[in-house]
C-alpha cells in the first residue's frame, strides 16, 4: 500500500546550508515574511517553509513530501532522510516522559512543569499535527490547539505541576534557589507518570529534560522512588525530543491558562514576561490592593519587585 505523503518534516541544518536553501526559495519565487524566533520564512502554494534560529528547519504543507524529496533531500541536505527517520536515529520510536516548564522567566504567574509520555505509535501523529516547541509559538490560540492534540492522543499520558505565586515564594525562601525548585517540580512530574507506567504500553525507558543546572545531580538528587526506576537525561536544547516539545506545549498551556485566570480575578489585563508593561501593571495592583498583592501574583524574588515598589513611591 502506498504511504501517505507526509504533510510535516523537520530537520536541523548548518548555516551554509540554511544559506543556500533561502537562496533556493528566492529563486523559486517563494514569498519571504516575519516569523518569531526565526532566521527566515518563506510561502509558495501552501507550503510553509520556516527555518528557526535554534538551527530547526520545519517544512509544513500540502507539497511537503515533493519539497523533501526533490528539493531539499537532492540539493540542500546532499541524502536521503525521508523514510529513513527510525534508521538515522533509533531511539526516535523509544517510550519515554519528556518533561519542560514555563513561566520560569515570567514575574507574573506560576511556574507550570508538565510530563508526558510517548511511545512509537504516536510519533508520526504528533508529528504530523505539527508539534514543536512552544517558544517557537507565537500564538495562544495554536498553544491551546497543540495541548488538545495532545491530550485525546490514544495512549499519551500526561501531568502537569502548576506551583502559583505563594507556593513558589514560600519554596523560594526555603530552597534559596529556581534551579532547586525546578529540579523538584521535574521530580514530582516524573513520580507522578511512574504511578501510572503500568498503564504505559510499553513502559518508557528514560525520562528527558534540558539540563538547566550546571550539575546533572541537581535533578538527579531530587528524584524519588518512581523516578529512580527509569534513566534520567538531561542535555542542553532537548525541546529537539518530541516528548520534551510535547510537555513544552502543555506548560505553557497551563501557563497561560492561570494568566488568564489572575487578570480575570483581579480585573486587569496581566502580562507575561519581565518589561516595563509588567513593572507599570505590577505598581497598579500595589495601589489597588497594597504590597501583598505581590505574593498571590508575582515570583517575588526578581529583581522587579523593587522596580514596582520605587514605581508606587
Amino acid at each position: 500500500m502506498t504511504a501517505k505523503p507526509i504533510t510535516t518534516y523537520t530537520c536541523k541544518l548548518t548555516s551554509g546550508q540554511a544559506d543556500k536553501l533561502r537562496g533556493v526559495l528566492d529563486a523559486q519565487g517563494y514569498v519571504f515574511r516575519e516569523v518569531p524566533y526565526s532566521q527566515f520564512a518563506g510561502a509558495k502554494d501552501k507550503l510553509n517553509v520556516v527555518f528557526y534560529t535554534s538551527g530547526k528547519l520545519v517544512v509544513q504543507g500540502k507539497g511537503t513530501d515533493e519539497f523533501v524529496r526533490f528539493v531539499l533531500e537532492p540539493e540542500i541536505l546532499g541524502e536521503a532522510r525521508l523514510g529513513y527517520e527510525n534508521v538515522l536515529d533509533p531511539t526516535r520510536l523509544d517510550p519515554r516522559i519528556g518533561i519542560d516548564e514555563s513561566g520560569k522567566g515570567d514575574y507574573f504567574g506560576p511556574l507550570c512543569v508538565a510530563g508526558v509520555y510517548v511511545n512509537g505509535d504516536m510519533i508520526d501523529h504528533l508529528e504530523q499535527a505539527g508539534l514543536m516547541d512552544s517558544k517557537r509559538i507565537g500564538s495562544d490560540k495554536r498553544i491551546q490547539a497543540l495541548a488538545d492534540v495532545i491530550r485525546k492522543t490514544p495512549g499519551c499520558h500526561y501531568t502537569v505541576v502548576p506551583i502559583g505565586p505563594e507556593a513558589y515564594n514560600r519554596l523560594q525562601k526555603t530552597m534559596r534557589s529556581v534551579n532547586s525548585i525546578l529540579a523538584w517540580g521535574h521530580a514530582r512530574v516524573i513520580e507522578n507518570l511512574m504511578k501510572r507506567k503500568d498503564m504505559m504500553k510499553p513502559a518508557p525507558v528514560r525520562a528527558i529534560s534540558d539540563q538547566f543546572a550546571r550539575s546533572k545531580s541537581t535533578v538527579a538528587d531530587a528524584l524519588m522512588a518512581g523516578g529512580r526506576e527509569i534513566e534520567l537525561v538531561q542535555r542542553h536544547k532537548a525541546e529537539s525530543d518530541l516528548a520534551v516539545a510535547a510537555a513544552s506545549i502543555l506548560a505553557r498551556d497551563a501557563f497561560v491558562h492561570r494568566m488568564r485566570q489572575l487578570s480575570e480575578k483581579y480585573g486587569i489585563e496581566i502580562p507575561k514576561g519581565a518589561s516595563q508593561r509588567v513593572i507599570d501593571v505590577g505598581a497598579e495592583l500595589v495601589r489597588r490592593h497594597g504590597e501583598a498583592v505581590l505574593n498571590e501574583v508575582a515570583k517575588r524574588h526578581f529583581k522587579t519587585t523593587q522596580k514596582v515598589l520605587d514605581s508606587v513611591a
